[in-house]
C-alpha cells in the first residue's frame, strides 16, 4: 500500500519495484496525444500513504481514451472520527467533481466509450480539426476553448457525446491570457515526481491543479505498522507545513493502496481538523483534507497529525515510500514489525522519481523495538522508501 500527503507521499507493497499507475513522464507537455494544431492556440495552455499512500494501477497502451471517471457508487465515506458526515453530494462532488468543464467532458467521453483519436476524426469529418493534445488539454483542465473553430468544435461534441445542447458551452469559464503557460510550481514539481496521469492526479481531479501550492512541508514523520500477517496495520504522520502566501488554512493528502483489499477502516486527527475522507475504491485512494483551524500568515508553521487503521491486505507489505515535491528539512521513517513477523533484511532507497530504479541503497538493522528507521536531512525530492524481505 502506499501513500501520498500533500507534495509527500508514501507508500508500502508487495513490489517494491513495480510503481503503479505511473510512465515516465512524456515529451510532451500537453499530453500523450501529441502536439497541438498549430493555429489551436488555446491549446497551448499549459498543462500519502506509504503503506500509507497509493498509486494506481498503469494505464493501458495508447491510452489516448478518456480517463475513467469514477463511479459514485464505487465512492464511500470511511469511518472517521470527525464530529460530523459528509453528505451525498458532497460524495459526489468529490468522486465525479461534477459542474465543471473537464469533468463533465471526461464523463461524457467515459461514457460513450470514446478515444480522443475518435472523437479527433469524428470532428475531422464535420470539417473541424482539433488534435488529441487539445482534447487531452481539455479534459484536463490544462486549457479552455475560445477560438470561434473550438467553440464551435464544442457545440459538434455535444452532440456526439450526446449531451443536451449548451451544456458544455455553459461550463466555459472566463477568457484566459493568450499564448502558453506552464503548470503552476506546485502542479509542475508534483507532476516531475509523479509523471502524467498518477493516482494523485485521477484522485484529485480539478483540485490537482493547485494541490498545496499556498503551503510546504518542512518536516515528516511517517511511522507504520506492520501486523502478524506481514500486512500494513496502520500507520501515522506528522507534517509541519509552512505557509508560502498569507491566507493557507488547509492541506490535502492523497493516501493509496495497492492491494484492493486493503482498505482505510478508521481515521483520526489530532492536530488540525478532518473536514474530508473520501475513499474512491476504483483508484484504491483516499482523499483528506484537514483544516489547520486558522488562516496563517505568509511563512507561519502549523502541525499536522493523523492516524490510519487498514484493513488486511491479501499480500504481505514488503516496502514504504513516500514522495516529495519540495527539499524536507528533515524526513524520519520508522516501520515497526510484529515480533512474530521479522523480516530477514532491511535497507533503504531512492528514486529519482516514481518508477525510476532504485539507487543508494543501503542495508539498515533492525532495532530492539523490532523497527527500522531512517533519518534524512535535508532531503531533496524525490522519493524515498524502505523494503524489508521475510525469510523462507
Amino acid at each position: 500500500m502506499s501513500r501520498r500527503a500533500d507534495s509527500d507521499e508514501t507508500r508500502a507493497t508487495a513490489r517494491p519495484d513495480r510503481e503503479d499507475g505511473d510512465r515516465p513522464d512524456p515529451p510532451d507537455p500537453l499530453g500523450r496525444g501529441g502536439r497541438p494544431d498549430r493555429d489551436d492556440r488555446d491549446s497551448r495552455d499549459d498543462r500519502g500513504w506509504t503503506a500509507a499512500d497509493a498509486d494506481a494501477r498503469p494505464d493501458q497502451p495508447g491510452a489516448d481514451a478518456a480517463a475513467e471517471p469514477v463511479r459514485t457508487e464505487e465512492a464511500h465515506i470511511t469511518a472517521a472520527r470527525t464530529g460530523r458526515a459528509l453528505t451525498t453530494s458532497a460524495l459526489h462532488a468529490a468522486a465525479t467533481g461534477a459542474d465543471t468543464f473537464p469533468a463533465v467532458l471526461r464523463e461524457a467521453l467515459g461514457r460513450r466509450g470514446l478515444s480522443l483519436e475518435r472523437v479527433s476524426e469524428r470532428l475531422k469529418a464535420r470539417g473541424i480539426t482539433i488534435s488529441q493534445a487539445t482534447l487531452s488539454s481539455w479534459q484536463r483542465g490544462r486549457s479552455q476553448p475560445e477560438r470561434a473553430r473550438s467553440l464551435r468544435a464544442v457545440d459538434v461534441l455535444e452532440e456526439i457525446l450526446d449531451l443536451p445542447a449548451g451544456t458544455l458551452r455553459s461550463l466555459l469559464g472566463p477568457r484566459r491570457p493568450r499564448g502558453r503557460t506552464t503548470p503552476p510550481g506546485a502542479e509542475g514539481a508534483a507532476l516531475q515526481i509523479l509523471g502524467e496521469d498518477s493516482v494523485v492526479e485521477k484522485a484529485l481531479g480539478a483540485r490537482f491543479r493547485h494541490f498545496n501550492q499556498e503551503t510546504s512541508s518542512l518536516m515528516v514523520h511517517d511511522i507504520v505498522r506492520i501486523g502478524e500477517s506481514g500486512t500494513m496495520s496502520g500507520f501515522s504522520t506528522t507534517n509541519v507545513l509552512r505557509a508560502g502566501r498569507a491566507g493557507a488554512d488547509r492541506a490535502l493528502f492523497v493516501l493509496s493502496f495497492d492491494d484492493e483489499a486493503a482498505e482505510p477502516v478508521d481515521i483520526r486527527v489530532t492536530c488540525g481538523r478532518l473536514a474530508e475522507a473520501t475513499y474512491l475504491k476504483g483508484l484504491k485512494s483516499l482523499v483528506l483534507e484537514i483544516h489547520f483551524g486558522r488562516k496563517l500568515a505568509k511563512l507561519d508553521t502549523t502541525v499536522v497529525s493523523y492516524a490510519v487503521e487498514v484493513s488486511p491486505s491479501l499480500t504481505p507489505a514488503t516496502h514504504y515510500e513516500r514522495w516529495s515535491r519540495t527539499n524536507l528539512h528533515e524526513y524520519l521513517q520508522q516501520v515497526y514489525f510484529h515480533p512474530g513477523a521479522l523480516p530477514v533484511d532491511c535497507h533503504r532507497y531512492v528514486r529519482e522519481k516514481v518508477g525510476a530504479p532504485p539507487r543508494a541503497q543501503r542495508r539498515i538493522p533492525l532495532g530492539a523495538a523490532h523497527d527500522v528507521h531512517v533519518l534524512t536531512s535535508r532531503c531533496k525530492p524525490g522519493v524515498h522508501g524502505v523494503a524489508w524481505e521475510y525469510g523462507p
